[in-house]
């Protein structure tokens, strides 16, 4: 069976500088999933030409629009680059040069050419579930999200708030308090 080697990490976008390259309907889809996620995402768009749709949810979050087509200058300083254009060598071109400068890049639907994928995630309150099908099934990952949006309960922000005050008063060592806190939560994975 084939394993999933990729490893999950929480980005703070914020104090992250991302380029998406494109302005057509796969640069508004990974803009969307990524404001969605993280409203206050670091975003600058390049492109010739931008969808209305994509200029509107771009002002919503404050996304830089440059009207241009993709040149190396727009890497400076960038940490994440996603690619989305509908010419596989200017994609290619985003790719190599990013490597070349080691940006982590995103060509959309082309795994080969992703150093990460963009993938399902579920959010309610500080709780936040990531899902990666290893970028095989982009669908199957959509399908996972919509069944933990409906198995997490809505007051888990609640719960995770309340631990986080009492975690502040257990007395004890690092052991002790992640003890302590292991027994509490043990009710969240006991089956009834």
């Amino acid at each position: 069976m084939e394993r999933n080697n990729l490893y999950p990490i929480f980005l703070k976008t914020s104090q992250l500088n991302i380029l998406i390259v494109g302005g057509g309907n796969v640069a508004e889809e990974k803009l969307h999933f990524l404001t969605k996620s993280s409203p206050d995402a670091k975003v600058t768009m390049v492109a010739p030409m931008f969808r209305e749709a994509t200029e509107a949810l771009a002002s919503e979050h404050n996304v830089a629009m440059v009207d241009d087509v993709y040149d190396t200058e727009y890497l400076k300083g960038r940490h994440l680059v996603i690619a989305t254009t509908d010419v596989p060598m200017v994609n290619l071109q985003v790719y190599h040069d990013c490597r070349e400068r080691n940006i982590l890049v995103n060509v959309a639907d082309n795994p080969p050419l992703c150093d990460f994928y963009m993938g399902g995630i579920v959010t309610k309150g500080n709780v936040k579930v990531a899902i990666s099908t290893n970028g095989k099934s982009p669908t199957t990952a959509k399908r996972l999200r919509q069944f933990f949006e409906e198995v997490i309960p809505e007051n888990i922000d609640d719960m995770v708030k309340n631990l986080n005050e009492y975690r502040k008063t257990i007395k004890g060592d690092f052991e002790e308090k992640v003890e302590k806190m292991n027994e509490i939560t043990q009710k969240l994975v006991e089956k009834t």
